[in-house]
């Protein structure tokens, strides 16, 4: 049974057309499919790589639950009980960033400034046989495009649960190469050969992106934690060559980061035109780890929320 069969939107009644809201000069494209993030732009300057397709080239905007990045053959232990996902990436033997990112979610509400979705896991999937409402809210405001989610335990046991997002940085008219990468983050994730975490561990010289540093030549697939938090917020920024940054903030307990950028020579036009900027509440195979996993109780809501901004580079330092 493939994950597009097992899961289900049950009672929820929404079109597949996207859906753009405003706010003064910022704009932004939702898609149903997967509640992703298609555009988001403010004046003529994009803040995320967009893509014209109905299918996002490398996980593009999206939303992944009920668990983020990859789980070692798709296999994992939760209550005393064995489960087996289907494996969505056969050349690294894991079942990778949950299956709620290629479903339609119903839209629920919306207006000129905002947007919500609705996705029901209904618990047919026998690798994962637990019922979920997912919600996720998109809001433009004056300054940010604000994303606030939540998962709702809807059956009679505890759940396993993790969530990400899949934010891809645009660097502008500027290419990758041209721009800097700063990461609020303490540590790094040692991966092996499946991005499979091997260690937590201090950040080496050239993983230390605490400051600013150019991209130039760097290739990163990496993970990045514990998440550093100035106030409430922890930080991923592009810098582009422009004067401006784009940038993800995050709030607790989205206290892991993943940062790409895209080499992926099969994604064609869309490789390293972007950085990968994904806020986590756990790594990658938290469900066999523990570390960050989410137990959610029957009847119990998990709540995280991140957004997204595009600052004057002398201004947005200032303020971090």
């Amino acid at each position: 049974m493939s994950g597009a069969e097992a899961v289900s939107n049950r009672g929820n009644v929404g079109s597949a057309e996207d859906v753009r809201i405003a706010c003064g000069d910022a704009q932004a494209l939702v898609t149903p499919r997967g509640a992703g993030l298609r555009a988001y732009r403010v004046g003529s300057r994009d803040v995320v790589v967009t893509y014209p397709g109905p299918i996002p080239p490398a996980m593009h905007g999206a939303i992944l639950a009920p668990w983020p990045n990859r789980l070692a053959d798709g296999r994992y232990e939760f209550g005393g009980n064995e489960y087996q996902l289907p494996v969505t990436e056969p050349a690294r033997r894991v079942a990778n960033h949950g299956f709620v990112h290629d479903q339609i979610w119903a839209v629920t509400d919306r207006s000129a400034d905002s947007v919500e979705f609705r996705f029901d896991i209904g618990g047919e999937l026998e690798g994962y046989p637990f019922p979920l409402e997912l919600r996720v809210r998109y809001l433009l405001d004056d300054e940010d495009l604000v994303v606030a989610f939540t998962a709702t335990n809807c059956g009679e046991v505890a759940a396993p649960f993790g969530v990400g997002f899949h934010p891809w940085l645009s660097p502008g008219e500027a290419t990758v190469d041209e721009c800097e990468l700063r990461v609020a983050a303490s540590g790094w994730v040692r991966a092996n050969e499946r991005l499979l975490p091997e260690e937590f561990c201090a950040l080496p010289a050239d993983k230390d992106f605490r400051t600013p540093r150019s991209l130039r030549g760097v290739s990163l697939d990496d993970g990045f934690a514990p998440a550093v938090f100035s106030g409430e917020y922890t930080w991923a920024e592009l810098i582009s060559p422009d004067g401006m940054t784009a940038a993800v903030w995050a709030e607790h307990p989205l206290e892991y980061w993943q940062i790409c950028t895209g080499d992926f020579p099969e994604i064609g036009a869309f490789e390293r035109s972007g950085v990968a900027a994904e806020p986590m509440s756990c790594p990658a195979d938290a469900f066999n780890s523990g570390k960050g996993l989410v137990t959610l109780q029957p009847g119990e809501t998990y709540s995280v929320r991140w957004g997204l901004c595009l600052r004057r580079t002398s201004d947005h330092a200032r303020s971090v």
